[in-house]
């Protein structure tokens, strides 16, 4: 709460998801941007921060475009076909998670060309002193020897991401605030020196109590897909054994106790939290139903619940992939609709850069014929 009142403050841009609906920017009607790497299986804090989130957004009915962002993913070395079978899994996780195509809008990035063309545009008023500076790129480059330029730009593509669709509101974690600063820079700048195009757009920061689940291996730092210790995270696809297998890994401490105190005992208050969420119970409810039994019991009891919990949603995973002609459509129709939003602000900012040639004189130039 306190980390999140320090951003809000040094960023002003920043609005708290609540469960009403909300109005961003004025007069630009509200519209929620957010996109997801198909860069390995979801975990739960992907679901719990992320997808579950978007599935409130949507159910209040609000304008949601979802991207699968496919371009952002090839910015360090991949497997071609790991990846095109990642945006299948991925697709057919979103679904399996509650969200609606007739609903929202999903599809996949790469399939709008509008968003590496307005990147080109934005990238030309961008400097390389200001993208050299932002946190993720400096974390990510520190350990390579050859540093892709798809890399160095990788906020700009984000920031084309959302201007493509004018969106007015980012749902972000903590740790993307900075990229979602330097897209509202770019908005003035456009802007200011070609004339109104763009909302200044707004990270949207949920104030979820799931949004930072943390890693099972350390419990100082948040679940991550990157994390080389698979040991690490609950993925939805995990079998019931190696989610047994991974919480009763889990670090905790000395105190057999059951007990929620994210400063002191970080370790147990993140299964809390996962256990919580996964039984719609409070923190109190369980600490309670735990009184007799110590940390070892209680990290079984927790895997138990969330094998149930993620069971329906694996079964649904499964059903989806068993028909990718299905899922192939999904990610086709999205990308009409998508497009069609997409390349009408790709049109206004081709006018407004003056890349649109048109004829301005008062008859048109007769074509000279031998």
């Amino acid at each position: 709460m306190m980390l999140r009142k320090f951003f809000t403050r040094i960023f002003p841009h920043i609005r708290q998801y609540s469960s009403k609906k909300f109005s961003c920017e004025e007069p630009y009607p509200t519209r929620i941007f957010s996109g997801i790497q198909p860069t390995g299986s979801i975990h739960l804090g992907n679901y719990l921060g992320a997808i579950s989130q978007w599935v409130k957004l949507q159910d209040q009915g609000e304008d949601l475009i979802l991207s699968i962002v496919d371009l952002h993913s090839i910015t360090l070395p991949h497997d071609p076909k790991k990846l095109q079978q990642n945006i299948l899994e991925l697709t057919a996780t979103l679904l399996s998670c509650g969200l609606d195509p007739n609903k929202i809008i999903l599809f996949q990035q790469s399939t709008v060309s509008a968003h590496a063309e307005l990147c080109w545009c934005l990238g030309c008023i961008s400097t390389m002193a200001r993208l050299a500076h932002l946190p993720q790129y400096k974390e990510k480059s520190a350990s390579l020897k050859n540093i892709p330029l798809g890399l160095f730009v990788y906020p700009v593509l984000q920031a084309a991401d959302i201007l493509s669709y004018k969106a007015t509101c980012v749902p972000v974690g903590e740790d993307q605030v900075q990229h979602i600063q330097l897209c509202q820079e770019l908005v003035r700048m456009f802007n200011n020196r070609y004339g109104q195009t763009f909302p200044i757009p707004h990270a949207l920061i949920t104030s979820s109590e799931y949004a930072r689940i943390k890693s099972l291996r350390d419990p100082s730092k948040k679940m991550s897909k990157s994390d080389p210790d698979e040991k690490s995270r609950i993925c939805l696809t995990d079998s019931p054994d190696t989610v047994v297998k991974n919480i009763k890994k889990a670090i905790t401490d000395f105190t057999s106790e059951v007990t929620f105190d994210p400063e002191a005992r970080p370790g147990v208050s993140n299964l809390i939290n996962i256990h919580s969420f996964v039984t719609g119970k409070t923190i109190e409810e369980i600490c309670k139903e735990a009184e007799d039994i110590d940390t070892g019991r209680y990290k079984l009891r927790v895997a138990d619940a969330v094998a149930a919990y993620i069971k329906p949603i694996q079964n649904s995973i499964s059903s989806h992939l068993s028909d990718q002609g299905y899922l192939l459509s999904i990610l086709s129709e999205g990308a009409e609709k998508a497009s069609e939003i997409a390349n009408e602000t790709l049109k206004e900012v081709h006018d407004k850069l003056g890349l649109s040639v048109k004829y301005r004189g008062r008859e048109k130039a007769s074509v000279k014929r031998s």
